[in-house]
């Protein structure tokens, strides 16, 4: 073989091996690319589906046609379904996060104290007025109009109807503000009715003396034409509360944390207007991000009741 012929065979055998070469470089960084693609998927889509929880304000049957909009926009987002449950108590949806079995879970104010203090929830975004502000309402407390009680100070040896345990509107308020008027719980008789729903109807049916009725609760029951509050009296009123926050459980992924906040930011004020109209959000805006700074002074009404978990 001459020299000629060798230089030959050996340029083309390295020209082979830099094409075998190159061509497993293309399809090791394709694979690469693919396992990044499919783990990162898998981060922000959870054993294929995001589990979100609501706490029991209202009746469920009403709850999750309206939190079904929100979710089916969310999923779009995220192009991961997203699965809504409404548990069936406050100290359920807790538990619940805290043992892993919810990724998402929309908490009453005083409720998101305990998720937060025993769950370690992280609130990220909650319902914000057309203004783009945070959306509140108050408690309150209703007499019949022609009750001989005008103010909270007339309470003492009356029945009250609360809403459940752990509401921050249906019991810890209410609660306080007999505190703060120098009346003992062991001087009224309270009554708790199963939820806001049911206090109400307590009152209405004249089965108790006083009910504690949200602004929430009463814009829902005066559309639905359930209850005419020109027949009642409201004698007390809460300092506004900050509506509820949508949290993500403490050890989610961050690339989870990340898209399902951005998503829930990105909603049109559309996807979460059947929700608004439960939380008394009117006319509802988009979606806001959140802190726990948000809800300081909630933390602040557990401490002043000495709250725990077990009062839920």
């Amino acid at each position: 073989m001459n020299k000629t012929t060798r230089a030959r065979l050996l340029a083309t055998a390295a020209a082979s091996l830099t094409a075998v070469l190159a061509l497993s470089a293309c399809g090791g960084s394709s694979q690469a690319s693919g396992n990044s693609a499919s783990a990162s998927s898998a981060s922000v889509c959870p054993n294929g589906e995001i589990k979100f929880g609501v706490e029991p304000y209202e009746a469920p049957d009403k709850l999750l046609p309206a939190y079904q909009v929100l979710a089916d926009a969310l999923s779009k987002k995220l192009n991961c379904p997203v699965k809504v449950q409404v548990v069936d108590d406050y100290a359920a949806e807790v538990l619940a996060m805290k043992n892993g079995k919810l990724d998402l879970g929309e908490f009453g104010p005083l409720g998101f104290v305990f998720a937060s203090q025993q769950a370690g929830a992280e609130p990220i975004a909650s319902f914000a007025t057309a203004d783009k502000k945070l959306s509140s309402y108050k408690a309150g407390l209703w007499v019949p109009k022609d009750s001989a009680i005008t103010s909270i100070n007339d309470l003492k040896g009356k029945s009250i109807a609360l809403g459940s345990n752990g509401s921050t509107s249906g019991d810890a308020l209410p609660r306080f503000a007999l505190k703060q008027a120098g009346i003992a719980e062991s001087d009224v008789k309270l009554d708790y009715a199963g939820g806001h729903p049911e206090a109400l109807l307590a009152l209405k049916n004249g089965k108790v003396d006083v009910a504690e009725i949200n602004t929430q609760t009463l814009a829902t029951a005066t559309s639905e034409g359930t209850f005419k509050a020109s027949d009642f009296r409201q004698i007390w009123a809460s300092d506004p509360i900050p509506n509820d926050p949508i949290t993500i459980r403490k050890d989610a992924d961050p690339a989870l944390k990340k898209a399902v906040t951005d998503a829930l930011l990105q909603l049109d004020a559309a996807d979460v207007a059947k929700v608004g109209s439960f939380l008394d959000v009117t006319p509802p805006g988009p979606m806001i991000a959140v802190t726990k700074d948000d809800y300081k002074p909630l933390f602040d009404l557990a401490a002043a009741l000495n709250l725990t978990e077990k009062n839920l």
